[in-house]
């Protein structure tokens, strides 16, 4: 499954880079996703909105076992 989910990330990626950012999968542990969000993303205001409006509904959309996606400490 991680496979699966880096490959739907690398789908993403090109989207957060064109606004200076970027995400990392860290790891995933019972359909819960964990990402680091990287460069502006990181200091972002909207990076909460950006993890579950954009990152976690494209996911689960994608890979219905995803249940949620958290940003890893």
């Amino acid at each position: 499954m991680k496979e699966k989910i880096q490959a739907v990330i690398d789908k993403i990626r090109p989207m957060l880079q064109a606004d200076g950012g970027d995400v990392e999968l860290v790891d995933v542990l019972d359909g819960v996703v964990k990402v680091r969000l990287k460069g502006a993303c990181a200091g972002c205001p909207m990076s909460q909105m950006t993890l579950k409006n954009g990152i976690e509904r494209f996911l689960k959309k994608e890979i219905p076992e995803v249940k949620s996606v958290e940003q890893a400490d």
